[in-house]
C-alpha cells in the first residue's frame, strides 16, 4: 500500500515542482526542448572509451538544478531509481570487450572503459529528462513538441498516457485500500483474487478515463491540446537556447580533462 502511494505521491511531485517560477521554469518550452535534444545528441555521439569528454557535460544538469531550485534529494532518487536499467545494459562489457588500454603508464580492461562510458551516458540523458519534465511539465512540454511539428496523435499519445498513469495508480490506491479494510488481517492481496482485482482495475479505469474524456469533448476538445496561448520565443529564449548550444560544441570540441590539465600545467609552470 505504501508503495502504491509513494508512486502516486513521486509523479504528483514532479508536477509540483514544475509549477514553481524561477529563472528556468519561466524559458519557453520549444528552447528547452531543443538543448536537451542537442544535448542527448551530443552525449550519444562520444565514442564507447570517451570519458573524460562526457565530464564537461556534467555542468549542465548541475546548473539547471541549481537555477530551478530543485531539490537536490528529490532529483537524486529519481535518478538512482533508473539507474538499475543503465548498469544492466553496461554490465556484460567487461565480457564482451576484452581489449585493454593504455592511460598513461596504466593499463586497464577495455571493457570496463566502456561500461562506465554508458554509465555515465545514460545517467547524463536520464537526468535531461528528469530535468525537463521537472522545469516544464508535461502540458508545456506537449506545447513545445506541437511547436516542432510533431504529429499531434503522437503528442496527444504521449499527453494522455501520462494522465492515465496517474489515473490508473489512484484508482489502484482507492482498490488496494478498500481491500484491506475488509480483509486487516491479511498481509498482502491473495493469490485468488489476483485476476478479479486486476480485471476490476483495468474497468475502473476504462471507466473513468472515460468520463475524463467525455468532458474534455463536452469542453471543446477535438484532437488538439492546447495550454492557453501559444507564445513565441523571446531574447532571453533564445539566449538560452544559443548559449547552451554553444557550450555542448565547445565540450564536445575540447575535453574538459584537457581544459583542466592545461590550466594545472599553466598554474605549475610545467
Amino acid at each position: 500500500m505504501s508503495s502504491i502511494n509513494n508512486a502516486l505521491f513521486n509523479l504528483r511531485q514532479m508536477d509540483d515542482l514544475a509549477a514553481q517560477n524561477t529563472s528556468i521554469h519561466q524559458i519557453h518550452p520549444l528552447a528547452k526542448i531543443i538543448v536537451t535534444m542537442v544535448f542527448l545528441v551530443t552525449v550519444v555521439s562520444y565514442g564507447k572509451y570517451s570519458i573524460s569528454g562526457l565530464l564537461g557535460l556534467i555542468i549542465y544538469p548541475l546548473v539547471i538544478m541549481s537555477l530551478a531550485e530543485l531539490p537536490v534529494k528529490v532529483m537524486l532518487k529519481r535518478l538512482l531509481m533508473l539507474e538499475p536499467f543503465v548498469i544492466g545494459i553496461g554490465i556484460l562489457s567487461p565480457f564482451f570487450d576484452q581489449n585493454t588500454l593504455a592511460i598513461g603508464s596504466f593499463t586497464v580492461s577495455a571493457g570496463w572503459v566502456t561500461f562506465f562510458s554508458l554509465f555515465i551516458k545514460g545517467s547524463l540523458t536520464i537526468s535531461a529528462g528528469l530535468l525537463l519534465i521537472a522545469t516544464t511539465g508535461i502540458d508545456r512540454v506537449a506545447e513545445g513538441l506541437r511547436m516542432l511539428k510533431v504529429p499531434r496523435i503522437l503528442v496527444l499519445q504521449i499527453l494522455l498516457t501520462y494522465r492515465y498513469v496517474l489515473v490508473l495508480i489512484e484508482e489502484l490506491s482507492r482498490m488496494t485500500r478498500a481491500y484491506f479494510l475488509r480483509a486487516p488481517n491479511d498481509r498482502g492481496i491473495r493469490r485468488s483474487v489476483w485476476g478479479s482485482f486486476t480485471g476490476q482495475l483495468l474497468l475502473r479505469t476504462y471507466d473513468r478515463a472515460q468520463r475524463i474524456y467525455v468532458s474534455m469533448t463536452l469542453r471543446g476538445f477535438r484532437g488538439e491540446y492546447h495550454v492557453g496561448k501559444t507564445t513565441p520565443m523571446g531574447r532571453r529564449d533564445w539566449g538560452y537556447l544559443i548559449g547552451w548550444c554553444l557550450f555542448f560544441l565547445l565540450c564536445r570540441i575540447i575535453p574538459l580533462a584537457d581544459i583542466i590539465s592545461y590550466g594545472m600545467k599553466g598554474v605549475l609552470g610545467l
